[in-house]
């Protein structure tokens, strides 16, 4: 972890929460196969691959928009514009998911901590809606805790033990 001192002080609480949820990815996936990785349990449901993957990319895709990073991730054609799960498809390694993850959020913690009340203030578009910056990054906090999630069950109910907080 860095530094706490944020520009804003919006940002102590995300930060606070940002460093509390960067090691449950890696204890969350500790221990799953691959090929256990890739089994969706309902059709209609993530698999582990793709919640890990799509984390990944939002932490690169959230320090592009705050100005902070131009990096990609490895399997980034699969993730980019908000891409759905795809049938059929091999996703990465959870490994390639961790090694980007440990990439991208020193850097993206760095972002976060410059971001300043004007930009947080500032209309974040997209087609049909626009909403605060700040708005933007706090669901951002919540998905990630919420995929942790899936996960967490996800790899209750493929039969390994639960993940560990510490």
């Amino acid at each position: 972890m860095g530094t706490t001192t944020t520009e804003s002080t919006r940002m102590i609480g995300i930060l606070a929460m940002y460093d509390l949820q960067t090691p449950f990815l890696n204890s969350v996936l500790e221990g799953i196969s691959d090929e256990d990785a890739h089994k969706r349990l309902h059709p209609k449901a993530n698999h582990v691959a793709w919640l890990a993957g799509t984390l990944v990319q939002q932490r690169y895709d959230m320090a592009g928009l705050l100005g902070g990073s131009e990096h990609r991730q490895a399997a980034h054609d699969l993730f980019k514009d908000n891409q759905g799960i795809k049938d059929g498809v091999t996703y990465p390694s959870l490994e390639s998911f961790k090694k980007d993850w440990a990439f991208i959020t020193p850097i993206s913690r760095e972002v976060l901590t410059k971001v300043t009340d004007e930009k947080l203030n500032s209309m974040f578009e997209v087609p049909g809606m626009s909403f605060p910056f700040f708005d933007l990054i706090t669901f951002t906090s919540y998905r990630e805790a919420n995929c942790i999630g899936q996960i967490a069950l996800l790899r209750r109910l493929l039969g390994y033990e639960a993940m560990k907080y510490m």
